[in-house]
């Protein structure tokens, strides 16, 4: 399936973005028919969202262990727009219902740095957070805009 050139040419200027700006690593994209668009997938150089209960749990662990636990990135989906796009709630539903928690090719739940499951903290991890992406908008001028996005009702960070 041929995708409009625009389209094309926006995933071209995220995926350029985020590789040469934002210094990402593993990029690909995936073509979601019933979307007819790509979406980006890729790991950041540092971690995008802790969940403001994970924050908690790992402050308890640390806590206790008495060192500090580290934070790896995680791969995360990229969806690029252009400022002029009308979207919904019914488009961005649309989305998350296309795509998979974790994109494909994510590491595994070990090489994120635990011990073992039984950690309180590892709940938000992996398969087990929730469907986020980061919506990529686009301007006439190429300057990219990266909000991040949930599926659903999520718990507000405390400061």
């Amino acid at each position: 399936m041929a995708l409009p050139e625009h389209l094309e040419a926006l995933t071209e200027i995220v995926l350029n973005n985020l590789q040469n700006q934002h210094d990402w690593t593993e990029l690909n994209t995936q073509l979601k028919p019933d979307l007819s668009r790509r979406l980006i997938s890729g790991l950041p150089p540092r971690r995008l969202y802790v969940h403001p209960d994970e924050q908690i749990e790992i402050i308890k662990a640390e806590k206790n262990r008495k060192e500090h636990i580290p934070q790896p990135p995680e791969v995360e989906w990229v969806l690029p727009t252009h400022l002029a796009e009308k979207w919904s709630p019914k488009a961005f539903a649309a989305v998350f219902d296309a795509i998979d928690t974790i994109p494909p090719g994510a590491a595994p739940l070990d090489a994120l740095g635990a011990e073992d499951d039984s950690s309180q903290w590892m709940r938000w991890r992996g398969p087990q957070r929730g469907k986020r992406m980061l919506l990529a908008i686009v301007q006439d001028d190429s300057t990219v805009l990266y909000y991040l996005m949930h599926d659903g009702i999520v718990k507000p960070r405390q400061n």
